[in-house]
Parts: C-alpha cells; structure tokens; sequence
C-alpha cells in the first residue's frame, strides 16, 4: 500500500469477530468449521453471531460507509471500533494500537482525543445550553470552562449554529440538534469520527442537506469518518469507500461505482437495482482503449472528437454527444488520449454494466436515440 500520508490507516479490523452469550469461543468456533448459520447457533449454543471475521481499513481523510439492514451487524461493528463493545476475536488497531490491550486510562485518552462517536439519538443534557452540551466532552476530559467554551464556539459554528449558543436543546429542532452532536463530537478534534445512523429519524430533505453539509465538513477539517447506515443512497452520496454487511458478514467492499457496476452477489445486486448511474458511474469504468477503437474506427481523427476528463460522469458525458452530434468522445488525461467513450458505452453505463461488447457490432436504434 502506498505509504503517503493520505493512505495512513487508522483504523485497522483484523478478523474481528463478536459473539453474544456464555458459549461464544465454542460457538464461534462451530460457526467457522462447520459452517453453521446464525440460526443453527442460536439454537445449539445460545449465542448470537453479532460479527463474523470482518477486516476493513479506514485511511486518514476518507469517509467509510457500513450499510446493512437491521441485524445485520453494522451496529455492532462501530462499537467495536471504539471497545464499547469488547471482541470476541480479532484486533482492532487505532493507529496501531490494539485497544482491546489499553488500560482503563488510555482506553479514555483515545475516545476523548482519536475517535469521536455520534448515535442516532444525540442524548443532549435538557438543562444545559447549546454552548455548554457542545463543551460537554472537553469538560470531562478537564479542559477549563473558558478555553472548551471557545472550542465549543468555534465548532458550532463550523455545524451552522454560532448563534444559537445560549439557547437549549429543546428549542432546536432534531437536524439542529444532530449538528449540536457533531459539533461536540467535533470540538475535541478527533482523527476519526463515528456515526451510527444519524441522520435517519429526519425529515428526507434535511436528512440530504445534513449528508451534504457532512461531507463537506469532514472534508474541509481533514477528517476521517466511519458512517453506518441502512440506506445505500446515503452511502452512495455520502461515503468515499462501503462496505455491505449481511448476517454479521462484509459480502462487498468497494466504491459506490465500483458496487453498482460489479455487484459481488444477487443480495448487493438487489440494493444497487434501482439506484440511478447518471451522476456515479465515470468514464474511466467505461471507456474503450483508444487501439480498439482506432482498429474498429481507422476512418476517424481521434484529435477531432469533443472531449472529457476520465471523472466525467455518465449525466456529463450524454449531454456533451448530444451537443456535439458526434458518435464519441475523447476521454482526455493530461493531454493524452487515454479512452474513447461510445454510444454502446453510455448505454451499458446506464444499463450497469461494465463489460464491453464487441465494436464492430451494429448500431441499434436505441443507441441511436441517445
């Protein structure tokens, strides 16, 4: 792995495993040798599987989404990375350290300055200010009343809420009292933040602003963030990498473009089914080599087509054939000719799929109406 410091790993799961009940050694051993469901566990030895030798990497300034459906272990999965909850297998490395090996003292070190956690429900003291719920993890960690109120400040209004400091929860609707967990989550200046399904009791068009606002905020602090969800447009429009979980299981770990055009099985191939390509899958998934296509197409002048850049999107690329009537685009990097985009291409992007047909194939009309 390229050692630069944007790929810096800083959370580390190595065969992480989480199994519930008095019996879990023998029943996740029966799990992996013998092939037993969670079902068969559950009834054999009392236990529940919550987390089945996962290993995943989140690198310094990316967004990492876990998405799953309900019992499907991605709750679980976030409080390991944190020892809220305690492996039954496995190593959870933050920047290198094993936590399940951290004393009491360091373990509390590393929440309070490495890893901050927002839940679903915000938890917000009812009597205390806005300003003083935001402190409230400088407070515990001892920081003195007036530089964690000038931290707290400043994060909120980094979350768009520098004036409503002295007002209290309860008058804050539930997207302003998200951005007040941020904000708290935020002021102690974490490396990476956690985020159980935060947006996920809102209102559609706030839970979109909040995404956006998130990512952009992430971003700009140079964060890292891990965020569980059960939506795969969220995570689509929210995570730089996602992992897909089922049954305590990652059945596909990928980019959002990567999933949609290569779906690792029937189960990820339903979730991706009905999500819109236009805006995710890019030319550089797409394109054909520029000797294929010279070889199918000697008569054409490649310097003669209308270029894009390689991260051009499907929505980019339709809208540029359709203006400059030709049959191709020149996907273009650094001045190079590095691909060539075709009509059959723009379709079997917005099909999903990124295997290429032959190109001496005729023209249907459909590709023809595009």
């Amino acid at each position: 792995m390229n050692t630069n410091n944007a790929e810096e790993v800083l959370v580390d799961c190595r065969s992480v495993w989480k199994v519930f009940g008095d019996r879990a050694p023998a029943a996740m051993q029966a799990y992996r040798d013998q092939g037993l469901s969670k079902k068969q566990i559950l009834q054999d030895f009392g236990c529940v599987v919550g987390v089945s030798d996962v290993s995943l990497q989140v690198r310094r300034g990316e967004i990492f989404c876990i998405m799953g459906l309900s019992g499907s272990g991605k709750s679980t999965l976030i409080r390991l990375l944190n020892r809220l909850i305690t492996p039954t297998a496995g190593e959870v490395l933050v920047k290198g350290k094993d936590i399940a090996k951290l004393d009491t003292a360091t373990l509390r070190e590393v929440r309070a300055k490495h890893i901050g956690m927002v839940f679903q429900s915000v938890a917000l003291l009812p009597h205390r200010t806005v300003l003083e719920n935001a402190a409230f993890g400088l407070e515990v960690q001892g920081v003195g009343k007036a530089e964690r109120h000038a931290v707290a400040e400043r994060a909120l209004a980094k979350v768009g809420l520098g004036d409503w400091a002295a007002r209290y929860p309860d008058e804050l609707s539930g997207g302003m009292q998200q951005r007040v967990g941020l904000a708290r989550a935020i002021a102690s200046d974490p490396e990476v933040i956690l985020m159980d399904e935060p947006f996920s009791a809102l209102d559609p068009l706030i839970r979109r602003q909040l995404q956006d606002e998130f990512r952009q905020l992430t971003k700009s602090l140079g964060k890292s963030a891990v965020f569980i969800t059960h939506d795969l447009e969220e995570a689509i429009r929210i995570g730089d990498r996602i992992a897909i979980m089922k049954d305590g299981v990652i059945i596909q770990e990928g980019t959002a473009e990567q999933i949609v055009l290569s779906p690792a099985d029937d189960y990820v191939a339903e979730f991706v089914a009905g999500i819109s390509r236009l805006h995710l899958v890019k030319a550089h998934s797409i394109m054909t080599s520029p000797a294929d296509y010279r070889a199918a197409h000697p008569e054409v002048d490649l310097a003669s087509l209308a270029s894009a850049s390689p991260q051009s999107d499907l929505d980019t690329l339709i809208n540029l054939m359709v203006r400059c009537g030709q049959d191709a685009l020149g996907i273009v990097q650094e001045g190079v000719v590095v691909g060539i985009v075709t009509q059959r291409d723009l379709l079997r992007g917005v099909q999903g799929s990124s295997e290429h047909e032959g190109l001496d194939q005729p023209v249907t009309q459909l590709e023809k109406s595009l």
